[in-house]
């Protein structure tokens, strides 16, 4: 037996934000909680994919992400890093040596992600 991954969660300062930029982000439809949180989920047609829950904790983000999310583009890879600026994410250094397959952005709370230039390798 195995365990897969069901669910990314993020503790949000501002769920309402957070929300907006992720659902546009990864095109995935908001369902807000009234106890200040909000859980994206996937469109019908991505069977299998991780729903997000924004758990607001009023708090800032302290430090570089243990735990982060790596995202692959349908198309362009350059094309979407520069449609994620737009929807407010920013470029950010984590160490990066400038010839990676990557792109590392932060989300508006600082939280950093990267976008993968080509899918991941399959074992």
């Amino acid at each position: 037996m195995v365990v897969r991954v069901a669910q990314y969660t993020l503790d949000v300062a501002d769920p309402d934000l957070m929300a907006d930029f992720w659902a546009a982000a990864l095109g995935y439809v908001v369902d807000a909680g009234g106890d200040g949180s909000a859980k994206l989920r996937p469109p019908d047609d991505r069977v299998g994919a991780p729903t997000v829950w924004l758990q607001g904790s009023g708090t800032p983000k302290r430090g570089k992400n243990r735990l982060h999310l790596d995202v692959v583009a349908d198309g362009d890879p350059g094309a979407e890093v520069r449609r994620l600026i737009g929807l407010g994410a920013r470029p950010t250094d984590v160490g990066q040596r400038g010839d990676e397959d990557f792109t590392v952005l932060a989300d508006p709370e600082g939280n950093e992600f990267c976008v993968l230039h080509r899918p991941p390798p399959r074992p």
